[in-house]
């Protein structure tokens, strides 16, 4: 037992330093008035920074952004990373290569990234140059208020679907191949044995995917940044982009800190959401 603290210690004691003590100090942070002067210290305001949020038109403008983006990039990560995990399972010529072309962008620095796709992405850029040569009109992509959500959707996709597919493919390596020969001498095609067989016992590796790919998103920051700064016209500016503004920009990390713990309950609620649907069709 003690050998075994010893081994944990060190992986709890990061747990509490960086992730428990911030949490703690976020809410209460979020419960005090912010410091207005340098030097000053701060008091007790409730449940003020919450009710200043709640009735801000900007605050729900980036939580309305915010469940867009992660309503239509969860589920397109998802299902493309499956998509390709299936594909690459097959006896296919050069699939272990195909599977480290699709995870090299994750192994890019999440800095490096962005700074890729911005020049890429310029109304002057590659892109535009290939949509002209084609016959087609130049794109604005991240200067364009309609444009600039979807261009971020493609980069963190471009990002992601190979980090996530590895773990799918693990899933799909770990199912036993008597099952899916067993379906097929029963007659069950490709798609039958891929919906009936490969989908349930897929269960726990999609969970993982699913709950660890929405938080993730919630999160995104760093491609916002880089890339739109929240613009144009606020188009971009997600939740935690929002809250960075508001504590290093602003310098009001009361309300700041009032945003990230109103973003871990919408995350909790939709995590929560997502076990009782996958665990309810595990019972179906």
């Amino acid at each position: 037992m003690l050998a075994a603290l010893l081994f944990l210690a060190p992986a709890l004691a990061a747990l509490v330093l960086f992730r428990l003590v911030p949490a703690v100090s976020a809410v209460i942070t979020s419960f005090k008035s912010p410091v207005v002067l340098a030097g000053t210290s701060s008091s007790f305001a409730g449940l003020d920074n919450y009710k200043t949020l709640l009735t801000s038109p900007e605050f729900w403008g980036s939580i309305k952004t915010t469940v867009l983006f992660v309503a239509i990039v969860v589920p397109a990560q998802t299902a493309a990373a499956l998509a390709l995990a299936v594909l690459l399972t097959r006896r296919i010529f050069g699939a272990k290569v195909w599977r480290l072309f699709l995870f090299l962008p994750f192994s890019v620095p999440i800095g490096i990234s962005p700074l890729i796709w911005g020049v890429a992405l310029r109304p002057d850029g590659p892109v535009n140059a290939v949509l002209t040569a084609v016959g087609l009109e130049p794109q604005r992509f991240l200067t364009s208020p309609t444009q600039a959500l979807p261009s971020i959707m493609i980069v963190v996709s471009w990002i992601g679907v190979g980090y996530w597919m590895v773990f799918l493919i693990a899933g799909l390596q770990d199912i036993p191949s008597t099952y899916l020969e067993a379906a097929a001498i029963d007659g069950a095609g490709p798609w039958r044995r891929f919906f009936y067989v490969v989908l349930p016992l897929m269960r726990r590796p999609l969970a993982f995917v699913l709950v660890a790919n929405t938080v993730a998103n919630f999160i995104l920051f760093a491609p916002i940044q880089a890339l739109t700064n929240g613009g144009p016209k606020q188009s971009t500016n997600l939740i935690m982009f929002d809250a960075f503004q508001n504590a290093f920009i602003v310098g009001d990390t009361s309300t700041a800190s009032a945003e990230v713990v109103i973003l871990l309950f919408i995350m909790l609620a939709i995590v929560v959401l997502q076990f009782r649907l996958l665990s309810s069709e595990g019972r179906a």
